[in-house]
């Protein structure tokens, strides 16, 4: 796939082969490049403790700064994923939650909110939906990107295809074992941004960022312009700090999907999101987070 020549607002050319689209996340993302400040993707997992709740916390997160949503179709082999977000994977299929159940909820975050959207699932309800039916439902709700855990660059080409019809971002994940070869082909099929896993091994709260993160970052910057985002084990506002002056966003999961757990309420839970949600933008916000805006 050839690079895009064209250029957004901030400068980024994105790869999208021929198709370039302009999504909620490109533009985001341009505003914080303009600011000269690093994003923060937000993950929850949509019906945790059940989709009410949900729509709660989507505005709680928004209203606190998250520059993206992502929000986690539950599955039963959640095998990406740490014991945190396993257990909320739980709670939600207990709940009755389903992919069609999300779609609507993304229909209700629209009518309150505009804030980037991603839609993280296993291919499984996805394929078991219909590619076509998906993307269309997905579309329509008010969804702007995909990502899809489970399937790789190699098998994609119907899904993206299908997906970029309906303009929705197609997120890939680069990992610190990905070649440069190989990061070159998840960046190529990748739209909105690149996810960049930080570690090995499944989601969830670290202590410290992966030693090696800096390099991958490194090598990926070199492959590509898109906006990288760096997730699994980024819990902390010290990590979002120190990935400032790499990435162009941190993306936070089990230490939100955390707070959900640890609540009394539908309600204090929102409370803790937003408080924590803050804390983190603040961290994006200053010290060597800080970069050069752009020109």
């Amino acid at each position: 796939m050839q690079r895009g020549t064209g250029k957004s607002a901030c400068g980024y050319r994105r790869l999208v082969g021929d198709n370039s689209i302009s999504t909620r996340i490109s533009r985001r993302f341009a505003e914080l490049r303009e600011r000269g400040e690093l994003g923060i993707v937000a993950y929850i997992t949509a019906g945790d403790p059940s989709l009410d709740a949900t729509l709660q916390f989507v505005q709680a997160l928004a209203e606190a700064g998250a520059d993206v949503i992502e929000l986690g179709v539950p599955f039963s082999d959640p095998l990406a994923d740490g014991p945190t977000v396993q257990r909320a994977s739980e709670r939600a299929l207990k709940s009755g939650t389903t992919l069609a159940g999300v779609l609507r909820l993304v229909r209700r975050i629209r009518e309150v909110s505009q804030a980037p959207i991603v839609l993280f699932s296993y291919y499984n309800p996805i394929l078991q939906m219909g590619l076509e039916n998906f993307a269309a439902e997905a579309a329509a709700a008010g969804a702007d990107g995909v990502l899809a855990t489970d399937l790789t660059v190699e098998e994609a080409d119907e899904y993206r295809s299908v997906m970029r019809r309906h303009h929705l971002d197609t997120i890939f994940l680069g990992a610190p074992t990905s070649t440069n070869d190989r990061l070159a082909k998840i960046a190529a099929a990748s739209s909105g941004f690149l996810y960049l896993i930080s570690r090995t091994g499944v989601t969830g709260a670290k202590d410290t960022l992966a030693a090696d993160v800096p390099d991958l970052v490194r090598r990926t910057r070199g492959l590509t312009q898109l906006p990288l985002a760096v997730g699994f084990g980024v819990s902390q506002p010290a990590h979002v700090s120190m990935l400032g002056g790499l990435a162009d966003a941190a993306v936070v999961g089990s230490a939100l999907v955390s707070e959900i757990e640890k609540a009394g309420s539908v309600d204090s839970a929102a409370d803790a999101l937003r408080a924590q949600l803050r804390l983190l933008k603040e961290a994006g916000r200053r010290g060597i987070s800080r970069r050069e805006a752009a020109p």
